[in-house]
């Protein structure tokens, strides 16, 4: 009971992504997104949350299972999904809790290992710890890119059209 007290007003305090996340910030995070695309035939999308909704902080569960929910949800509204391959990553962090999540289609899903994808996010996670937010989330740009770039290589010569938007999604 105290926990979710707790967790509710943690996240009602937790402010705007706005004041974290600034416009120098997010041209930077675009930028590196659309280089990284330059790479491989994969989509990568940046969701970032200052809070999560009400409905997900009075739901029973450990705040780190709470969180995967989100994900999963952010997945399919930004519609990381619908990409021709199936191998859009989804990197969500939720600024309150101080917490990165890792989202991949089937595409790639069945390629890395749910412990390597859990590995990812316990390394990523170290620096948004710690509070260094746009050193987090460049790790992670630079994690998926790198797993991408393994399995889905950008072929010599092929066109790459650009199936979602590089700029983070900032609620």
């Amino acid at each position: 009971m105290w926990e979710r007290i707790k967790r509710v007003v943690r996240h009602r305090w937790a402010g705007e992504s706005s004041r974290v996340v600034g416009p120098d910030m997010l041209k930077r995070f675009t930028q590196q997104v659309a280089k990284s695309e330059q790479q491989h035939s994969g989509e990568v999308r940046i969701c970032i949350e200052a809070a999560l909704p009400n409905s997900y902080l009075l739901r029973a569960g450990s705040i780190r299972a709470i969180t995967r929910q989100r994900a999963l949800a952010q997945f399919g509204k930004l519609r990381v999904w619908d990409t021709e391959n199936n191998n859009g990553v989804l990197i969500y962090l939720l600024l309150a809790d101080r917490a990165i999540e890792l989202v991949a289609d089937r595409g790639l899903n069945r390629l890395v290992t749910p412990q390597d994808w859990q590995a990812m996010v316990q390394s990523l996670g170290d620096a948004i710890h710690r509070g260094h937010i746009e050193d987090g989330l460049v790790q992670a740009i630079d994690a998926v890119s790198a797993v991408l770039v393994r399995h889905f290589p950008l072929q010599v010569g092929s066109v790459r059209p650009n199936e979602l938007p590089d700029q983070p999604n900032v609620q």
